[in-house]
């Protein structure tokens, strides 16, 4: 079994043709079909099903498929520690971000490692961590930094915590509910939840439960940060999100705080990534950076 194997199976999968895999490798089709070939029979097993519409993996082919992006990630990711090791400016990492990273951490973060590695491609995902978990697995990702998960995590993965966090009434400028001052002065208003969460709805509603407070009428879901601004923006609705869109001076200008006099807490902000092997040497820096931007930025608003 080689290598150039391995990246072959994992290209057809990703491209659902032979065609457009051996495009992207910069091969001729024939050669890449003899690839596939030796690697099914070596593993005995068809990795594929050759259908009219494409390549599909057969139930073989996934398992070996999970597998294969192990091996691929933690090859480019050996020659990519060894050259920077010796000093080389070279490689990729690759990080999943939620919103409030976005917003209070990188602008931080990047400089610095930009500064220390040039050369270095960075790929930002803006997602949560359930979208990026067996991403996070397979090594294709580096490593997350956003709100805990809600389940606990595996033995194959590390948590580390940044800041804890609180979360803040949103409303459009000149809301006539913007001198409110408590939720109970809240529970006619029209509400959206965002997407942090799987069950963003279940979680928002607990709030109001715990306050003893009847349950908020959800007219809508956000499901990202532009979808929530403009919605409460627009229209009366309000929103019930993180503290950081009010620090941020982007969102800051949009959206107007309703300084209610109950605690909304959040998910602590945390970094996950795999147990078993560590960072790159420049995938280490970037996670120093966003640890030393989390202290920056406790330090600011503790002022």
């Amino acid at each position: 079994m080689k290598l150039n194997q391995l990246r072959a199976a994992l290209c057809v999968a990703e491209k659902g043709s032979l065609r457009s895999a051996a495009r992207e490798l910069g091969m001729s089709q024939p050669a890449l079909t003899h690839n596939i070939g030796e690697l099914e029979r070596e593993l005995g097993a068809p990795l594929f099903e050759r259908r009219s519409h494409g390549m599909t993996p057969t139930p073989v082919g996934e398992l070996f498929l999970r597998r294969a992006k192990v091996i691929a990630s933690e090859s480019r990711r050996a020659k990519e520690e060894v050259a920077q090791f010796l000093g080389s400016d070279q490689g990729e990492v690759v990080v999943c971000l939620s919103i409030v990273a976005h917003l209070v951490l990188l602008p931080m973060a990047l400089p610095l490692f930009e500064a220390r590695f040039p050369g270095v491609r960075l790929r930002v995902i803006e997602a949560s961590f359930p979208a990026v978990e067996a991403r996070l697995r397979d090594g294709s990702v580096d490593f997350f930094i956003g709100p805990a998960p809600d389940a606990g995590l595996s033995r194959e993965f590390v948590l580390e915590h940044l800041f804890d966090n609180t979360r803040a009434v949103y409303a459009r400028h000149g809301h006539p509910l913007a001198h409110a001052r408590s939720l109970a002065e809240l529970t006619e208003a029209r509400w959206i939840t965002t997407a942090a969460t799987d069950n963003a709805e279940e979680k928002f509603a607990e709030v109001f439960a715990r306050l003893q407070l009847p349950a908020p009428r959800v007219v809508a879901q956000a499901e990202s940060m532009l979808s929530m601004l403009m919605m409460v923006m627009s229209s009366d609705v309000l929103a019930i999100s993180l503290r950081q869109y009010h620090e941020f001076p982007l969102t800051r200008s949009a959206l107007q705080v309703i300084d209610v006099k109950e605690k909304l807490p959040a998910p602590r902000v945390v970094i996950v990534r795999r147990a078993a092997l560590p960072l790159t040497p420049a995938a280490e820096y970037l996670a120093d950076m966003f640890r030393r931007a989390s202290v920056a930025y406790l330090q600011s608003v503790e002022v």
